[in-house]
C-alpha cells in the first residue's frame, strides 16, 4: 500500500530505485517512510526500533557475507573486520553513496548540528535495513545491493594493516611509542556545495604537523589527516 502523501511516496521510490530494487518490490512503505523519520520530527513515530531491528541485520550480513567469502578466516578475525563494516563510519558512508540525507526527515537544532550527521546517517541505514527485512521477513531486499559493498570493504580492510580506521590505529602508535594521544585541530572551510569537503583537518604530535585531510565531517576529515600521519609514520622512506 502507498502511503497517503504522493510526494513522499515519489521520494521512497526514488530512494528505492537507486537502491537497485524493482518497482514491484514487496516494500511496506509506512515502514521506510518511519526509518527515515528523526525522533525530532515524532517522540513516538519515528525510526528508534526499526534502527534496533536494523542493527541486527546488519550485522547478520556482514557475517554471512564473511562466512561465505572467507570460509577459512580465524573467528577472531570475522569479528574485527565485521566491527568495522557496521561502524557508525561506515554506515554513514553508505549512507551517504545512495543519498540517504535527502530523504531523512529531521527537525529542530538537529538540522543544524554537522557534528552529529554521521550517527544520525547511520542510525537511518541501520532503520532502513530494518524496514526492509521487516517487509519481507528476510533478506531479499537488502543482500543483492549491500552484499557488494560488504565484499569490497572486507577485501580492502584484510589488506589494511590499519582496517581503515587510522585514527585508532594511529592513537595505538602514539601511546605505543610516547604514552600521549595524537592533537586533532579541525577549521570549517569556506561553504562549499552539496557533497563537498568542508572541514580541513591537522594532526600533531609534540609540536610537529604530522599530516592533514579533509572530509565532509569532522570526523571524516580527522580520518583523512590520520591517514596521511599513519602511512608516513608507516612508511618513512617514502617522500
Amino acid at each position: 500500500m502507498s502511503l497517503a502523501y504522493p510526494r513522499r511516496q515519489r521520494q521512497l521510490e526514488n530512494l528505492v530505485q537507486k537502491l537497485g530494487l524493482p518497482k514491484e518490490a514487496p516494500i511496506q512503505w509506512h515502514l521506510l517512510d518511519l526509518a527515515l523519520t528523526h525522533p525530532t520530527v515524532s517522540e513516538s513515530a519515528n525510526y528508534e526500533q526499526l534502527e534496533f531491528v536494523g542493527d541486527a541485520v546488519v550485522r547478520l550480513v556482514a557475517a554471512i557475507v564473511l562466512w561465505e567469502h572467507y570460509p577459512d578466516c580465524p573467528v577472531g578475525d570475522f569479528a574485527a573486520i565485521r566491527s568495522v563494516l557496521v561502524s557508525d563510519r561506515i554506515l554513514a558512508q553508505l549512507a551517504r553513496e545512495y543519498g540517504l540525507e535527502l530523504y531523512l526527515l529531521v527537525a529542530g537544532s538537529a538540522t543544524a548540528d554537522k557534528v552529529g550527521q554521521e550517527s544520525r546517517l547511520a542510525d537511518a541505514f541501520e532503520a532502513v535495513l530494518g524496514a526492509l527485512y521487516l517487509s519481507t521477513s528476510n533478506l531479499n531486499l537488502i543482500r543483492p545491493w549491500l552484499d557488494p559493498h560488504f565484499k569490497q570493504l572486507a577485501a580492502e580492510i584484510r589488506l589494511d594493516p590499519a582496517r581503515l580506521n587510522y585514527k585508532a590505529a594511529l592513537q595505538e602508535w602514539t601511546q605505543a611509542q610516547f604514552k600521549v594521544l595524537p592533537e586533532y585541530r579541525v577549521v570549517e572551510v569556506t561553504q562549499p556545495h552539496r557533497n563537498q569537503e568542508r572541514f580541513l583537518a591537522e594532526v600533531w604530535l609534540h609540536g610537529k604537523q604530522l599530516g592533514n585531510g579533509k572530509g565532509r565531517s569532522i570526523k571524516a576529515a580527522e580520518q583523512a589527516a590520520a591517514k596521511v600521519a599513519f602511512l608516513s609514520i608507516s612508511n618513512p622512506e617514502q617522500p
